[in-house]
């Protein structure tokens, strides 16, 4: 039967209590339940001052505000606000009533630069849940699962300046140089002096973002991104997690015997040099090159010429590999996607992180602290 309903009740007075409003199953009831924000007074009492000034947004508040951002996907703290206002279950995780005012957008950022940025109140929050998940049994340290994801930089790629950096020297680089020589020798080649190199490379720096990488996954991808290099545990709970610049050849098949490359073609790249860098330099010849049907999908040299790198410590790597193709370790790195790539994917589709419209490696690590903490704990009690 077709009803109507005969009363618009939009301008009726009501008397409620908020806290009936909310679900008792609603995810900010078990955030509420799992956290005791208190601790964070006493994490900031020295970043405000105790007698003078106008009276301070609640610094509880603020993180909550974060948290609510980052656990429900929300792509901006203008829009989270916008939420807050219209939602009686965030208000209710706040603290607010329906008349209150809620903070204008920019409060946190204001904050953040005046207060929080240097300090540990990001990392004390994440390491805090974890150790609740610890204590209850949840987090399995038997096994780590390590890998590191892209993060696009709030930066056009197009914007950006030619930059002088120095290299940073390689804690084994003494020890490479002796094998490099080494390898040399035995290939009937001359040692090579100690390097005149000056010790610095041109790099691409983001005007928008000096602080992020330029990164080149293929041809079409060319970013400015960073690098949320993450561990964690067999049940997928994040166990620390650090925020680096993103700043990768494809080899053909080696023949460990011959020590020669094969391409597609069946044609043989053969031995060369030994560079000052540690690769084993394999070239093809460019008579064959010359007339192969993949040259141009192969190689734009203009001699026609395939050049293919091993470094001389790759056959550690391929152990390394072999070793995770055993029936033990097989079934440790079958788990990755129920694990780390799990975390990656959450951390992109749900919680918004698929770019960040944060500028600075200090900000993105606050942000990646936050976000994971509440990953942690929405796992942890959702």
């Amino acid at each position: 039967m077709l009803s109507k309903q005969l009363e618009d009740k939009r301008m009726q007075m009501e008397m409620v209590w908020i806290e009936k409003l909310v679900p008792e199953d609603h995810l900010v009831r078990k955030l509420d339940a799992a956290i005791d924000f208190d601790f964070i007074y006493d994490l900031v009492e020295d970043l405000y001052s105790k007698d003078r000034g106008r009276p301070s947004v609640d610094p509880v508040v603020l993180i909550k505000m974060v948290f609510i951002q980052y656990i429900f996907g929300i792509r901006s703290m203008r829009q989270t606000i916008k939420e807050i206002e219209t939602n009686v279950a965030y208000r209710w995780f706040l603290g607010f009533g329906f008349e209150d005012k809620i903070p204008h957008f920019s409060t946190f950022g204001k904050n953040y630069v005046r207060r929080f940025r240097d300090s540990d109140v990001f990392e004390q929050l994440f390491y805090r849940i974890l150790k609740q998940a610890m204590d209850k049994g949840f987090v399995s340290p038997e096994v780590a699962f390590i890998d590191s994801t892209s993060i696009k930089a709030n930066a056009n790629k197009r914007k950006h300046r030619k930059k002088v950096v120095r290299t940073e020297t390689r804690a084994y680089q003494t020890q490479l140089e002796e094998e490099i020589n080494g390898e040399r020798v035995k290939n009937g080649k001359k040692p090579l002096p100690p390097s005149q190199k000056d010790p610095s490379r041109e790099v691409k720096e983001s005007t928008t973002d000096p602080e992020s990488g330029y990164y080149v996954k293929s041809e079409r991808e060319k970013m400015f991104a960073y690098n949320f290099h993450t561990a964690c545990d067999a049940n997928g709970f994040v166990l620390g997690t650090i925020v680096k610049p993103a700043n990768v050849h494809d080899e053909f098949v080696y023949d460990e015997y011959y020590d020669c490359f094969l391409c597609p073609q069946n044609q043989v790249l053969s031995y060369r040099t030994t560079n000052r860098e540690g690769y084993r330099e394999y070239i093809s010849d460019p008579r064959i090159c010359e007339s192969c049907p993949l040259l141009t999908q192969c190689t734009k040299n203009r001699n026609h010429q395939k050049l293919v790198l091993r470094h001389i410590w790759q056959d550690a790597l391929d152990e390394a590999e072999h070793l995770r193709h055993t029936e033990r370790n097989r079934d440790i790195y079958a788990k990755r996607k129920e694990t780390i790539e799990r975390v990656f994917a959450d951390l992109k589709h749900k919680h918004g992180l698929r770019w960040t419209t944060l500028w600075g490696k200090k900000k993105l690590s606050m942000q990646a602290m936050l976000v994971f903490a509440e990953m942690k704990e929405a796992c942890f009690y959702g």
